[in-house]
């Protein structure tokens, strides 16, 4: 007997009404991009200049690696270690990116520009739309909405920070890391995911009382392996 064949197709996914996927982009970017009023003041505080930071923001615009960076320098550490913590922060973004190349599909002259936004928040919206075009949508507004409040915010920020003197006295060296705590903490989802990130504040923490600013970051980087290594040994 021959077994009949399902010949049935999957319908195709529903697409998004473009206001509310406009909404949801602007939602994301204009929440993340008052952030940059953090980057600018801890910049500041951290001996960077006005310039140093917009500069920043806009030719790095990866929070992550920039609050990394002042912090590292801040601290008192080696420009060049410095640097290679935020680099190895914003590695991610290449991931990133090679799911993106496919989700969006844009063209050779608008890759290059696009890469620019290729971050946490941009890629999170595209991947959760439903189709090809809500996708390139999210991705657009929320890159363009979070780069150009990011930048002014930075500025403004940075700005402030002069006008008032002494953050520390103010306490808002503390602003850049109570920011980027309060980004990552939703994201920390999976018991996986929370281990990792408890495992990286262990070995950051116990390893910046003896190591130069900047290389606690590249041990904390070490967690991710190694939870993955002891996750997979479990199963």
């Amino acid at each position: 007997m021959i077994e009949e064949q399902d010949t049935r197709q999957t319908a195709p996914p529903v697409a998004r009404p473009r206001a509310a996927v406009v909404r949801d982009a602007l939602g994301v970017g204009v929440a993340v991009g008052l952030s940059g009023f953090a980057f600018g003041v801890t910049a500041s505080g951290a001996g960077i200049s006005t310039l140093q930071a917009c500069a920043l923001s806009l030719l790095v615009f990866t929070g992550a690696s920039q609050f990394a960076l002042v912090g590292a320098l801040a601290a008192g550490g080696n420009p060049f270690t410095a640097a290679a913590g935020a680099f190895f922060l914003g590695t991610r973004n290449a991931f990133y990116g090679l799911r993106l190349s496919q989700l969006l599909a844009l063209s050779r002259a608008a890759r290059p520009f696009a890469a620019h936004w290729v971050i946490d928040e941009t890629t999170a919206v595209a991947l959760a739309q439903p189709d090809r075009r809500s996708a390139r949508l999210g991705f657009g507004v929320t890159g363009l909405a979070l780069y150009l409040l990011w930048n002014l915010t930075t500025l403004l920020g940075a700005l402030g920070a002069e006008a008032i003197g002494d953050t520390d006295a103010w306490g808002l060296d503390a602003a850049g890391p109570a920011v980027f705590l309060a980004l990552l903490a939703p994201m920390l989802k999976t018991t996986t995911e929370r281990a990792v990130a408890a495992l990286a504040l262990v070995l950051g923490l116990g390893f910046l009382p003896v190591l130069p600013a900047g290389v606690p970051v590249l041990i904390a980087a070490l967690a991710a392996p190694v939870v993955l290594w002891m996750k997979g040994r479990r199963s």
